[in-house]
């Protein structure tokens, strides 16, 4: 089970210095499979870190094409969020009864076909899948049409027969209350954008991530649409909570590890547009004051910035 725990670190390091971290555990727990947890999160720890080395050491690509990938990849994973239990209920064929996203009838085809209600042909999630799944695998070229689209959608120049009436995408900061609309195009905006640099810069080099990165993005399709989880019920905003923080923490550390930008450029688009969402609805800003949110969002960015050039500057 100790090679389970050598996943963490990149494959070059595994062959230069696996058996020796495996030879080191057990010297160090004798007849035990598994360290303890210490052990274990210190070693993730040290393989999370290992990785950031390994890609801001790579030459293959400048440190700005990395940071416009990993922002869309984030933007286009946040736009996702609120979808996954629509997602799944339409790639099952699942009828979801009343636990819909901001959908005034439920039903399959024709979609909503009801009192004061658009038919929709398709879940307007399958726009934010198809970009995050084309950034998985480097291919900025697909995921720029579906980020047009979902701009298109929102703006309404594309009309409602085919995604329907979307409504609220859903309510998913920090349980503050601060939902992110489908007509509020900066979010969309801001993922066209960093695609369209993705497709004019040199696309072939960008970094193409394995497909084992599907299976958490299935789990989570699975755990949405089996349970129900709808982005505005408190166990999906906690669960989304909690990996936002855990998204930010790795972004501080990767950051103090590597003295590289690159994770400062998706951390500044994810607040931009969380930032713009509590902006123009303060009226739904009701759990905390809009200045300490504000605070939380603004301060990674100087906080990565400084830790960088610490980093830097110790290193010289």
């Amino acid at each position: 089970m100790n090679r389970v725990l050598l996943a963490a670190y990149p494959k070059q390091y595994r062959a230069q210095q696996g058996k020796e971290i495996l030879d080191c555990l057990d010297e160090a727990y004798p007849g035990r499979s598994w360290p303890p947890p210490r052990e274990v999160l210190a070693l993730a720890r040290g393989g999370v870190r290992a990785r950031a080395r390994a890609v801001s050491e790579d030459p293959a690509r400048p440190w700005w094409l990395d940071g416009f990938h990993l922002a869309a990849l984030a933007l286009a994973a946040l736009a996702l969020v609120p979808y996954l239990q629509d997602v799944w209920h339409w790639a099952l064929r699942i009828e979801p009864g009343g636990h819909t996203t901001g959908f005034e009838h439920p039903g399959w085809f024709p979609w909503t076909q009801g009192p004061d209600t658009r038919t929709r042909l398709l879940p307007y999630g399958l726009l934010p899948l198809v970009s995050l799944i084309a950034l998985l695998r480097g291919k900025a070229w697909i995921a720029l049409p579906a980020s047009a689209a979902m701009f298109c959608v929102g703006s309404g120049l594309a009309g409602t027969t085919l995604f329907g009436d979307e409504g609220v995408v859903g309510i998913g900061y920090y349980g503050l209350g601060a939902p992110l609309r489908a007509h509020d195009l900066v979010l969309s905006g801001l993922l066209l954008l960093t695609c369209a640099v993705l497709a004019a810069g040199r696309p072939g080099r960008l970094r193409r991530r394995s497909y084992d990165w599907l299976v958490p993005l299935a789990g989570a399709l699975f755990v949405a649409g089996s349970l129900h989880l709808t982005s505005g019920d408190p166990w999906f905003q906690r669960g989304q909570f909690a990996i936002e923080i855990a998204a930010l923490i790795a972004a501080w550390g990767v950051t103090a590890a590597t003295g590289d930008h690159r994770w400062l450029v998706p951390v500044a688009a994810f607040s931009i547009v969380r930032t713009t969402a509590i902006l123009t609805q303060p009226y739904l800003m009701d759990s905390l004051p809009s200045q300490v949110v504000l605070l939380c969002l603004i301060t990674p960015i100087p906080l990565l910035a400084v830790t960088a050039q610490r980093r830097r500057t110790s290193a010289a």
